[in-house]
Protein backbone atom coordinates (compact mmCIF):
# COMPACT_ATOMS: atom_id res chain seq x y z
CA UNK A 1 0.00 0.00 0.00
CA UNK A 2 0.94 3.48 -0.71
CA UNK A 3 1.16 5.27 2.75
CA UNK A 4 0.90 8.87 0.68
CA UNK A 5 -2.12 7.90 -0.32
CA UNK A 6 -3.74 5.70 2.57
CA UNK A 7 -2.56 9.13 4.42
CA UNK A 8 -3.96 11.80 2.53
CA UNK A 9 -7.00 13.81 3.89
CA UNK A 10 -7.71 16.37 1.04
CA UNK A 11 -7.52 15.00 -2.57
CA UNK A 12 -7.85 16.79 -5.62
CA UNK A 13 -8.89 14.08 -8.51
CA UNK A 14 -8.87 15.26 -11.94
CA UNK A 15 -10.84 13.35 -14.63
CA UNK A 16 -10.88 14.23 -18.70
CA UNK A 17 -13.27 14.24 -21.32
CA UNK A 18 -12.35 11.01 -22.61
CA UNK A 19 -13.15 9.44 -19.28
CA UNK A 20 -16.30 10.62 -18.96
CA UNK A 21 -17.84 10.73 -22.76
CA UNK A 22 -18.81 8.65 -25.35
CA UNK A 23 -16.54 8.83 -28.86
CA UNK A 24 -19.51 10.69 -30.22
CA UNK A 25 -19.86 13.26 -27.69
CA UNK A 26 -22.30 13.18 -24.95
CA UNK A 27 -22.24 11.79 -21.53
CA UNK A 28 -21.34 8.63 -20.64
CA UNK A 29 -23.98 7.89 -18.03
CA UNK A 30 -22.63 4.67 -16.47
CA UNK A 31 -18.73 6.39 -16.19
CA UNK A 32 -20.21 9.42 -14.37
CA UNK A 33 -21.80 7.21 -11.65
CA UNK A 34 -19.00 4.65 -11.88
CA UNK A 35 -16.23 7.84 -10.82
CA UNK A 36 -19.31 9.59 -8.58
CA UNK A 37 -19.78 6.12 -6.76
CA UNK A 38 -15.73 5.82 -5.78
CA UNK A 39 -15.49 9.45 -4.87
CA UNK A 40 -18.74 9.43 -3.00
CA UNK A 41 -17.48 6.59 -0.68
CA UNK A 42 -13.99 8.23 -0.02
CA UNK A 43 -16.15 11.72 1.06
CA UNK A 44 -18.51 9.20 3.17
CA UNK A 45 -15.09 8.18 4.96
CA UNK A 46 -14.24 11.26 6.36
CA UNK A 47 -12.10 12.73 3.39
CA UNK A 48 -12.50 16.09 1.40
CA UNK A 49 -12.76 15.31 -2.01
CA UNK A 50 -12.45 18.36 -4.76
CA UNK A 51 -12.79 17.51 -8.56
CA UNK A 52 -11.09 19.42 -11.32
CA UNK A 53 -13.74 17.90 -14.56
CA UNK A 54 -13.13 18.45 -18.09
CA UNK A 55 -16.11 17.18 -20.27
CA UNK A 56 -18.42 19.73 -20.99
CA UNK A 57 -17.55 20.69 -24.28
CA UNK A 58 -17.67 16.96 -25.24
CA UNK A 59 -20.71 17.02 -23.19
CA UNK A 60 -22.43 19.33 -25.60
CA UNK A 61 -21.35 17.93 -29.08
CA UNK A 62 -24.29 15.52 -29.10
CA UNK A 63 -27.11 18.03 -27.79
CA UNK A 64 -25.94 20.43 -30.93
CA UNK A 65 -25.61 17.57 -33.39
CA UNK A 66 -22.14 17.76 -33.52
CA UNK A 67 -20.43 15.59 -35.18
CA UNK A 68 -17.02 16.29 -33.72
CA UNK A 69 -15.14 19.13 -31.48
CA UNK A 70 -15.36 22.27 -33.23
CA UNK A 71 -12.20 23.85 -33.88
CA UNK A 72 -13.41 27.79 -33.43
CA UNK A 73 -13.89 29.11 -30.62
CA UNK A 74 -17.68 30.67 -30.96
CA UNK A 75 -18.83 27.06 -31.06
CA UNK A 76 -16.60 25.36 -28.70
CA UNK A 77 -18.14 28.22 -25.94
CA UNK A 78 -21.48 27.09 -27.66
CA UNK A 79 -21.16 23.55 -26.88
CA UNK A 80 -19.59 24.14 -23.44
CA UNK A 81 -22.82 26.40 -22.57
CA UNK A 82 -25.18 23.43 -23.50
CA UNK A 83 -22.78 20.25 -21.92
CA UNK A 84 -21.92 22.31 -18.35
CA UNK A 85 -25.20 22.61 -17.12
CA UNK A 86 -25.49 18.65 -18.36
CA UNK A 87 -22.72 18.02 -16.68
CA UNK A 88 -22.70 19.49 -13.40
CA UNK A 89 -26.79 17.95 -12.93
CA UNK A 90 -25.19 14.17 -13.55
CA UNK A 91 -22.83 15.26 -10.69
CA UNK A 92 -25.55 16.64 -8.52
CA UNK A 93 -27.70 13.75 -9.02
CA UNK A 94 -25.03 11.43 -8.42
CA UNK A 95 -23.42 12.44 -5.47
CA UNK A 96 -27.12 13.38 -4.16
CA UNK A 97 -26.75 9.58 -3.66
CA UNK A 98 -24.56 9.57 -1.19
CA UNK A 99 -25.85 12.67 1.17
CA UNK A 100 -23.75 14.92 -0.90
CA UNK A 101 -24.11 18.56 -2.13
CA UNK A 102 -21.93 19.47 -5.09
CA UNK A 103 -20.69 23.40 -5.67
CA UNK A 104 -19.76 24.32 -9.17
CA UNK A 105 -16.66 26.71 -9.26
CA UNK A 106 -16.15 27.56 -12.83
CA UNK A 107 -12.59 29.56 -13.29
CA UNK A 108 -10.84 31.09 -15.98
CA UNK A 109 -7.46 32.15 -16.71
CA UNK A 110 -7.37 35.52 -14.98
CA UNK A 111 -8.67 33.51 -11.78
CA UNK A 112 -5.66 31.21 -11.01
CA UNK A 113 -2.80 33.69 -12.65
CA UNK A 114 -4.07 37.17 -11.12
CA UNK A 115 -3.07 37.50 -7.44
CA UNK A 116 -6.14 38.87 -6.29
CA UNK A 117 -8.72 36.51 -8.12
CA UNK A 118 -5.98 33.51 -7.10
CA UNK A 119 -6.92 34.45 -3.12
CA UNK A 120 -10.75 34.90 -3.82
CA UNK A 121 -10.65 31.29 -5.60
CA UNK A 122 -9.02 29.71 -2.50
CA UNK A 123 -11.64 31.33 -0.15
CA UNK A 124 -14.75 30.18 -1.80
CA UNK A 125 -12.83 26.64 -2.65
CA UNK A 126 -12.16 26.85 1.49
CA UNK A 127 -15.82 27.64 2.13
CA UNK A 128 -17.12 24.88 0.18
CA UNK A 129 -14.93 22.32 1.94
CA UNK A 130 -16.00 23.57 5.58
CA UNK A 131 -19.32 23.73 4.73
CA UNK A 132 -19.09 19.82 3.83
CA UNK A 133 -19.82 20.43 0.18
CA UNK A 134 -17.70 19.02 -3.05
CA UNK A 135 -16.45 21.54 -5.21
CA UNK A 136 -16.25 20.72 -8.61
CA UNK A 137 -13.69 22.75 -10.57
CA UNK A 138 -13.76 23.47 -14.26
CA UNK A 139 -12.64 25.69 -16.99
CA UNK A 140 -14.92 28.52 -17.62
CA UNK A 141 -14.92 27.89 -21.39
CA UNK A 142 -18.02 29.93 -22.11
CA UNK A 143 -15.95 32.96 -21.64
CA UNK A 144 -12.42 31.49 -21.92
CA UNK A 145 -11.09 34.11 -25.28
CA UNK A 146 -7.46 33.46 -25.51
CA UNK A 147 -7.00 29.74 -24.97
CA UNK A 148 -10.14 27.21 -24.38
CA UNK A 149 -8.38 25.21 -21.71
CA UNK A 150 -5.47 24.46 -19.89
CA UNK A 151 -3.98 21.86 -21.72
CA UNK A 152 -7.48 19.22 -20.73
CA UNK A 153 -7.32 21.14 -17.47
CA UNK A 154 -4.23 18.97 -15.89
CA UNK A 155 -2.54 22.14 -15.45
CA UNK A 156 -5.26 23.76 -13.64
CA UNK A 157 -5.54 20.64 -11.73
CA UNK A 158 -2.17 21.46 -10.31
CA UNK A 159 -3.12 24.93 -9.35
CA UNK A 160 -6.17 23.55 -7.62
CA UNK A 161 -4.62 21.11 -5.64
CA UNK A 162 -1.90 23.57 -4.07
CA UNK A 163 -4.46 26.07 -3.83
CA UNK A 164 -6.24 24.01 -1.56
CA UNK A 165 -3.15 22.72 0.33
CA UNK A 166 -4.19 19.01 -0.86
CA UNK A 167 -2.29 16.02 0.33
CA UNK A 168 -2.96 14.07 -2.77
CA UNK A 169 -3.55 14.96 -6.96
CA UNK A 170 -4.80 11.86 -8.44
CA UNK A 171 -4.82 12.46 -12.38
CA UNK A 172 -7.35 10.11 -14.06
CA UNK A 173 -6.77 9.39 -17.56
CA UNK A 174 -7.43 6.85 -20.74
CA UNK A 175 -4.06 4.66 -19.92
CA UNK A 176 -3.18 3.22 -16.78
CA UNK A 177 -0.15 4.88 -16.19
CA UNK A 178 3.04 6.21 -18.07
CA UNK A 179 5.31 4.49 -19.65
CA UNK A 180 8.74 4.79 -21.79
CA UNK A 181 7.10 4.69 -24.94
CA UNK A 182 3.67 3.97 -26.51
CA UNK A 183 1.65 2.25 -24.40
CA UNK A 184 0.57 -0.63 -27.23
CA UNK A 185 4.59 -1.01 -28.42
CA UNK A 186 5.90 -4.14 -26.87
CA UNK A 187 9.26 -2.47 -26.17
CA UNK A 188 7.32 -0.14 -23.72
CA UNK A 189 7.68 -0.45 -20.04
CA UNK A 190 5.60 1.17 -17.46
CA UNK A 191 6.84 3.29 -14.94
CA UNK A 192 5.85 3.02 -11.43
CA UNK A 193 7.21 5.68 -9.83
CA UNK A 194 8.81 9.08 -10.76
CA UNK A 195 11.36 10.48 -7.52
CA UNK A 196 12.68 13.08 -9.52
CA UNK A 197 13.30 14.74 -13.12
CA UNK A 198 16.18 11.83 -13.65
CA UNK A 199 13.43 9.10 -13.65
CA UNK A 200 11.78 11.01 -16.44
CA UNK A 201 15.11 10.89 -19.30
CA UNK A 202 14.88 8.58 -21.91
CA UNK A 203 11.09 8.57 -21.72
CA UNK A 204 9.09 9.61 -24.79
CA UNK A 205 5.84 11.73 -23.18
CA UNK A 206 5.04 13.06 -27.08
CA UNK A 207 3.22 15.77 -27.74
CA UNK A 208 0.03 17.33 -26.02
CA UNK A 209 -3.34 16.78 -28.25
CA UNK A 210 -4.86 14.26 -30.06
CA UNK A 211 -7.92 13.46 -32.05
CA UNK A 212 -11.38 12.94 -30.32
CA UNK A 213 -12.97 14.49 -27.68
CA UNK A 214 -10.19 15.77 -25.48
CA UNK A 215 -7.42 17.94 -25.59
CA UNK A 216 -4.51 16.67 -23.64
CA UNK A 217 -2.14 14.15 -23.82
CA UNK A 218 0.67 12.52 -21.72
CA UNK A 219 2.59 15.80 -21.53
CA UNK A 220 0.26 17.96 -19.83
CA UNK A 221 -0.46 15.48 -17.18
CA UNK A 222 3.60 15.21 -16.75
CA UNK A 223 4.07 18.70 -17.04
CA UNK A 224 1.09 18.71 -13.90
CA UNK A 225 2.45 16.55 -11.67
CA UNK A 226 5.80 18.25 -11.55
CA UNK A 227 3.77 21.63 -11.17
CA UNK A 228 2.02 19.97 -7.86
CA UNK A 229 4.81 17.42 -6.61
CA UNK A 230 7.11 20.60 -6.56
CA UNK A 231 4.30 22.14 -3.89
CA UNK A 232 4.87 19.02 -1.95
CA UNK A 233 1.96 17.15 -3.09
CA UNK A 234 2.61 13.53 -4.36
CA UNK A 235 0.41 12.66 -7.63
CA UNK A 236 -0.87 9.48 -9.00
CA UNK A 237 -1.32 8.77 -12.83
CA UNK A 238 -4.08 6.12 -13.86
CA UNK A 239 -6.73 5.16 -15.83
CA UNK A 240 -10.42 6.34 -14.98
CA UNK A 241 -11.80 2.55 -13.99
CA UNK A 242 -9.13 2.32 -11.39
CA UNK A 243 -9.75 5.43 -9.49
CA UNK A 244 -10.94 3.09 -6.34
CA UNK A 245 -7.93 1.40 -6.39
CA UNK A 246 -5.69 3.90 -6.79
CA UNK A 247 -7.23 5.86 -3.39
CA UNK A 248 -7.60 2.98 -1.98
CA UNK A 249 -3.78 3.02 -1.98
CA UNK A 250 -3.12 -0.08 -4.63
CA UNK A 251 0.54 0.38 -6.39
CA UNK A 252 -1.04 1.01 -9.49
CA UNK A 253 -0.14 3.71 -12.37
CA UNK A 254 2.37 6.04 -11.64
CA UNK A 255 3.23 7.48 -7.99
CA UNK A 256 4.90 11.16 -8.71
CA UNK A 257 6.99 11.58 -5.40
CA UNK A 258 6.70 15.07 -3.55
CA UNK A 259 9.27 17.19 -3.26
CA UNK A 260 11.21 17.66 -0.21
CA UNK A 261 11.06 21.20 -0.02
CA UNK A 262 7.90 22.86 -0.43
CA UNK A 263 8.70 26.62 -1.59
CA UNK A 264 6.46 29.17 -0.22
CA UNK A 265 3.30 29.73 -1.57
CA UNK A 266 3.85 33.24 -3.26
CA UNK A 267 7.10 31.49 -4.93
CA UNK A 268 4.88 28.62 -6.38
CA UNK A 269 2.07 31.16 -7.34
CA UNK A 270 4.97 33.20 -9.51
CA UNK A 271 6.45 30.24 -11.09
CA UNK A 272 3.27 28.34 -12.06
CA UNK A 273 0.29 30.53 -11.50
CA UNK A 274 0.92 33.92 -13.67
CA UNK A 275 1.53 34.76 -16.87
CA UNK A 276 4.54 36.96 -18.02
CA UNK A 277 3.25 40.67 -19.07
CA UNK A 278 6.89 41.23 -21.03
CA UNK A 279 10.42 40.36 -20.75
CA UNK A 280 13.66 41.91 -19.11
CA UNK A 281 17.07 41.10 -21.40
CA UNK A 282 19.95 40.07 -18.98
CA UNK A 283 23.56 40.48 -19.68
CA UNK A 284 25.75 37.54 -18.66
CA UNK A 285 27.02 39.34 -15.35
CA UNK A 286 23.39 39.68 -14.65
CA UNK A 287 22.29 36.20 -15.40
CA UNK A 288 25.40 34.77 -12.82
CA UNK A 289 24.20 37.75 -10.29
CA UNK A 290 20.60 36.59 -10.28
CA UNK A 291 20.94 32.76 -10.77
CA UNK A 292 24.33 31.46 -9.39
CA UNK A 293 24.45 34.60 -6.48
CA UNK A 294 21.03 34.84 -5.80
CA UNK A 295 20.55 38.61 -6.10
CA UNK A 296 18.10 41.65 -7.14
CA UNK A 297 18.04 42.22 -10.74
CA UNK A 298 19.64 46.01 -11.57
CA UNK A 299 19.25 48.33 -14.38
CA UNK A 300 22.73 47.83 -14.90
CA UNK A 301 22.96 44.28 -15.86
CA UNK A 302 19.84 44.85 -18.37
CA UNK A 303 20.34 45.46 -22.28
CA UNK A 304 16.73 45.24 -23.49
CA UNK A 305 12.81 45.38 -22.36
CA UNK A 306 10.10 43.94 -24.30
CA UNK A 307 6.20 43.94 -23.66
CA UNK A 308 4.01 46.61 -21.83
CA UNK A 309 3.67 46.10 -17.70
CA UNK A 310 3.05 47.92 -15.07
CA UNK A 311 4.85 48.00 -11.70
CA UNK A 312 4.06 45.34 -9.89
CA UNK A 313 3.47 42.68 -13.18
CA UNK A 314 4.74 39.81 -13.69
CA UNK A 315 7.98 39.53 -16.24
CA UNK A 316 10.33 36.80 -17.46
CA UNK A 317 14.06 37.30 -16.66
CA UNK A 318 16.00 35.96 -20.10
CA UNK A 319 19.59 35.78 -21.04
CA UNK A 320 21.60 36.48 -24.24
CA UNK A 321 19.64 33.43 -26.01
CA UNK A 322 16.10 34.85 -25.03
CA UNK A 323 15.71 31.60 -22.62
CA UNK A 324 13.62 32.55 -19.58
CA UNK A 325 16.21 32.04 -16.24
CA UNK A 326 13.65 33.51 -14.15
CA UNK A 327 10.36 35.36 -13.45
CA UNK A 328 9.42 38.11 -11.18
CA UNK A 329 7.65 41.46 -9.90
CA UNK A 330 8.95 44.28 -11.33
CA UNK A 331 9.04 47.67 -9.69
CA UNK A 332 9.23 49.81 -12.56
CA UNK A 333 6.50 50.55 -15.17
CA UNK A 334 8.00 49.33 -19.22
CA UNK A 335 8.12 52.94 -20.42
CA UNK A 336 10.24 53.61 -17.45
CA UNK A 337 12.90 50.87 -17.63
CA UNK A 338 14.91 52.43 -21.21
CA UNK A 339 15.83 55.25 -19.79
CA UNK A 340 17.35 53.27 -16.67
CA UNK A 341 19.38 50.45 -18.93
CA UNK A 342 22.99 50.00 -18.09
CA UNK A 343 23.00 52.33 -15.56
CA UNK A 344 24.04 51.87 -11.80
CA UNK A 345 21.17 52.81 -9.15
CA UNK A 346 24.21 55.96 -7.37
CA UNK A 347 23.77 57.24 -10.57
CA UNK A 348 20.38 56.61 -11.40
CA UNK A 349 19.13 58.39 -7.30
CA UNK A 350 21.88 61.53 -8.40
CA UNK A 351 20.10 61.47 -11.94
CA UNK A 352 16.47 61.00 -11.15
CA UNK A 353 16.06 61.22 -7.50
CA UNK A 354 16.05 58.96 -4.43
CA UNK A 355 12.97 57.07 -6.10
CA UNK A 356 14.90 55.39 -8.64
CA UNK A 357 17.84 53.74 -6.02
CA UNK A 358 15.91 50.66 -6.17
CA UNK A 359 16.07 47.64 -7.65
CA UNK A 360 14.09 46.16 -10.30
CA UNK A 361 13.53 43.19 -9.04
CA UNK A 362 14.14 42.24 -6.05
CA UNK A 363 15.48 39.11 -5.08
CA UNK A 364 12.70 38.18 -2.70
CA UNK A 365 10.19 38.86 -5.74
CA UNK A 366 12.01 36.50 -8.06
CA UNK A 367 11.83 32.53 -8.66
CA UNK A 368 14.01 31.04 -11.13
CA UNK A 369 12.73 28.76 -13.64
Amino acid sequence: MREEVTGARRVVVKVGSSSLTTAAGGIDEQRVDALVDVLGRHAARGREVVLVSSGAIAAGLAPLQLRRRPRDLATQQAAASVGQGMLIGRYAAGFARHGLTVGQVLLTVDDVTRRAHYRNAYRTLRKLLDLGALPIVNENDTVATDEIRFGDNDRLAALVAALVHADLLVLLSDVDALYTGDPSASTSRRVDTVRDAADLSGIAIGAAGRAGVGTGGMVTKVEAARIATGFGIPVVLTAAPMAGRALDGDEIGTLFHAAEKRPTARLFWLAHATSPRGRLHLDPGAVAAVVARRKSLLPAGITAVDGSFSAGDPVDLVDTSGAPIARGLVNYDAVEIPALLGRSTPELAAALGPGYEREVVHRDDLVLL
